[in-house]
């Protein structure tokens, strides 16, 4: 006998489907490295646009889809579009090419990684070598990976033969690694960090829509760009929309593998739901109605506490103009800034939820200030 439905259950919306997941695994293999986040951003409007009343994009990349322009209350859901990458730094005369950070990529995940090379003529496929294991061994200390030492090889056996195939100082480099579903539970990927906050905000737009609901308010559906370097795309389109709040949705650490310190970071995991942050810059009577959203809506949620700052955009948002409401809705996330980023299905639909449920509960106008 089927298990009847709890009437929160009942009223749960639609949340992924067949073809929102075609668009997510699409939009998770396309490379959008900081600074380069134009073919990402044209993927991701593409599919809001049935959902949305205008859009546009700024001088940098960000990508803005609005529901109700005309209001004069704007609230602001937001991700970041951009991944973690490299740059060509140095090509040697044997051909081998060595590299610099563009954002916080691990040097210690590289070796035996394959990646593309971004070029004016495509791309160039390369791999970051390293020496054989039978090489390493008798008796000296093994040198690990650094950023002196890791390095690419794109076949060519010197400069002018790498020069050639349109390599140059300051060529992007990306790594080739393609999503997929594990177990039937997590979907994995490299750049989950941030583009699944993208999807999830695109899934917000489409829910409002197919389930006609009439905001009364503006809504700012942004993706920006270079997150990871600064949070520089939210600090521009702050200024640029002039919100009256924010909700910021990124990803933030599951706890629950090896060598992470829970004393430290706290003690979150995936499947448990969305993770609401507690920070200065979390505007607390904004974050109640998130919480209050969530419990009146039956979605599990955790809590985290970041200290000085959450180190997302949601810090731009708050400090922006004469200070934004904001609040930081978190995706449990396991293996942050590897090709092999794990998020769980669960999770996903829950922030989604969340978001929806959230907007729900905001009125036209509504004052968060604390003495009114």
């Amino acid at each position: 006998m089927a298990k009847k439905k709890t009437e929160v259950e009942q009223q749960k919306p639609a949340v992924v489907n067949e073809t929102s997941l075609a668009f997510f695994e699409k939009y998770i293999n396309n490379p959008s490295p900081t600074g380069f986040e134009w073919k990402g951003q044209e993927i991701w409007l593409d599919y809001i646009k049935p959902y949305i009343d205008d859009h546009y994009v700024d001088n940098y990349g960000t990508a803005v889809g609005i529901i109700n322009p005309e209001a004069d209350y704007k609230v602001v859901i937001e991700a970041h579009a951009d991944e973690i990458s490299w740059f060509v730094n140095y090509i040697t005369n044997d051909g081998l090419i060595y590299v610099i950070r563009n954002g916080g990529s691990d040097h210690q995940i590289a070796p035996s990684k394959r990646v593309d090379i971004h070029t004016d003529k495509g791309i160039v496929k390369a791999v970051f070598g390293w020496p054989a294991i039978h090489t390493r061994l008798g008796g000296e200390k093994e040198e690990a990976p650094t950023l002196k030492n890791i390095f690419l090889d794109c076949g060519c056996t010197s400069k002018e033969e790498v020069e050639a195939l349109g390599i140059h100082v300051g060529c992007v480099i990306t790594y080739e690694d393609e999503f997929m579903v594990l177990n039937n539970r997590y979907y994995v990927g490299r750049a989950l960090d941030n583009r699944a906050g993208g999807f999830m905000i695109a899934e917000v737009a489409r829910l409002l829509k197919e389930n006609n609901v009439k905001l009364p308010f503006g809504l700012y559906i942004v993706n920006a760009v270079q997150e990871e370097i600064g949070l520089r795309g939210a600090e521009m389109i702050a200024h640029r929309i002039k919100p009256n709040l924010a909700i910021v949705t990124d990803v933030t650490h599951d706890t629950g593998t090896p060598m992470i310190n829970k004393i430290t970071q706290g003690d979150l995991a995936c499947g448990r739901g969305p993770v609401i942050s507690y920070a200065p810059a979390v505007q607390n009577n904004l974050n109640k109605l998130l919480i209050e959203s969530a419990e009146k809506a039956g979605i599990p949620f955790q809590r985290q506490a970041s200290s000085r700052s959450t180190g997302t955009d949601t810090d731009a948002f708050a400090y922006s103009n004469d200070g934004v409401p904001s609040a930081l809705i978190s995706l449990p996330l396991r293996y942050m800034h590897t090709t092999v980023e794990m998020i769980h299905k669960d999770d996903v639909d829950n922030v989604i939820r969340l978001i929806y449920e959230s907007l729900l509960n905001i009125q036209n106008g509504q004052d968060f200030r604390y003495i009114k």
